[in-house]
This record gives structure tokens, C-alpha cells and sequence, in this order.
């Protein structure tokens, strides 16, 4: 494959699957769209090497958001005993970041909205935004926005902000079932940061984040 993007169609061959399963890919978030009907080579090379590590399974929502916390040094408090020692024990083996973004791929869902820029004020208000201070970005890196909302505000606020699905549009709304009131403390890490910024389709950030998240798994081993 050659290029930075790629076309559904193309996609779609280099997985092996139809069109309209890679479609189902990018709206799942597990490809990230770049434009209306393009791809970001970069995952799905990234989903491709997910799916030779046959031992490696995602998370929960709340094993996911588990491991946000704990490489934050933070208190997993929501899981049990056994399972939050278990979850130490597998951050401390992780040694590739791909592992690390196969394992927390499932702890939101992105959509992809365009949106009226009058809107975009009172979306900002409502969701819950990684800061990209926290690691060392201190300028835009485009105009898009991108935030966590709970799964089940996701219809009203599309509803009320006219909010339209659209592939190609510049709002990414990160839904997740697990508890937002956690979940937006949980945005305010640098792990959680870094993980976005690892699945950016901007190199530089993309960059950045990696090597944020592999300085973590290094720091808590």
C-alpha cells in the first residue's frame, strides 16, 4: 500500500472483507476516517496487526477505564479485588503499544458528526475533552472536535444541536456506557490523552502519543 490514505474500496481489499464491512470498521471507530471516503493507512495497518495477535482480546469499558486509572495512578476502585490485581499484573508484561491500543480499543465508540459551527460551542460544554497540554501540545492541531459523551445523551444532543452522521465531518463524539462521572475525571490524564493521540490521523500527534504510552507501560513495570 503506498500513501498516507486509503478508499474504502482499497481498505477493504487489504483487510480482505467487503466494502460495506470495512464501512461498518470505520463507523465502529476500529479505522479511522480521515475525509468522506477515505482511510488513514496507519489503521489499518494497526487493525491488521490487532488481528494477528490471537491471544490479545479488548477490554471492557470497564477493565478499559480500569487501566486509564491505574497508569495514572489512580485507584480502580469500580473493579473487584481480584480483577483490579490481575489488571496490574498485565500492564506490568505489556511491552508494545499496539498490544495497549488493541486492549482499549472497546472503551468508547466514535461518531462522526458535521455540525453547524454555531453549535459547536455548547458540544464543547457538554462533553469531556483529553488535554493535549499534557503532552507538550500547546497549539491546535485542527478545528475539529473531539470529546467523550455517555452513550445515552448521545441521541438527544445530536437531536438538539442538529447534529448530522456524516463520515466526512470534523465533530468525533467518543461514546461510552461505562460511569461519566468517572469517565471525565478519567479524560483529564495523560494516559487517556496519549491514547487518542496514538489513533490521531495527524502523524505528529500520532507520534506523540505513542511514545507517551510506551514511557507509561516503561514507568509502570
Amino acid at each position: 500500500m503506498a500513501g498516507e490514505f486509503l478508499t474504502i474500496k482499497e481498505a477493504a481489499s487489504a483487510l480482505g472483507v467487503s466494502t460495506r464491512h470495512a464501512r461498518r470498521l470505520a463507523d465502529a471507530g476500529s479505522l479511522s476516517r480521515v475525509a468522506r471516503g477515505l482511510i488513514d493507512r496507519t489503521s489499518v495497518d494497526r487493525y491488521i496487526q490487532s488481528q494477528r495477535q490471537g491471544r490479545t482480546r479488548t477490554w471492557a469499558e470497564h477493565t478499559a477505564w480500569g487501566a486509564v486509572a491505574l497508569l495514572s495512578g489512580l485507584d480502580a476502585d469500580w473493579l473487584g479485588v481480584v480483577q483490579a490485581s490481575r489488571l496490574r499484573s498485565t500492564l506490568r508484561v505489556i511491552t508494545d503499544v499496539d498490544d495497549l491500543l488493541t486492549r482499549m480499543r472497546d472503551r468508547a465508540r466514535v461518531r462522526t458528526y458535521d455540525a453547524h459551527r454555531a453549535a459547536l460551542p455548547r458540544l464543547r460544554d457538554q462533553i469531556a475533552s483529553t488535554n493535549l497540554r499534557l503532552l507538550g501540545i500547546t497549539d491546535a492541531v485542527d478545528e475539529s472536535v473531539d470529546g467523550y459523551l455517555a452513550a445515552t445523551d448521545l441521541d438527544d444532543t445530536a437531536r438538539s444541536l442538529g447534529l448530522r452522521a456524516d463520515a466526512g465531518g470534523s465533530v468525533f463524539l467518543r461514546t461510552t456506557g461505562f460511569a461519566f462521572d468517572r469517565v471525565r475525571d478519567l479524560v483529564a490524564t495523560t494516559p487517556a490523552a496519549a491514547l487518542d493521540a496514538a489513533t490521531s490521523t495527524d502523524p505528529r500527534l500520532r507520534g506523540v502519543g505513542r511514545r507517551t504510552l510506551a514511557e507509561l507501560l516503561e514507568a509502570y513495570r
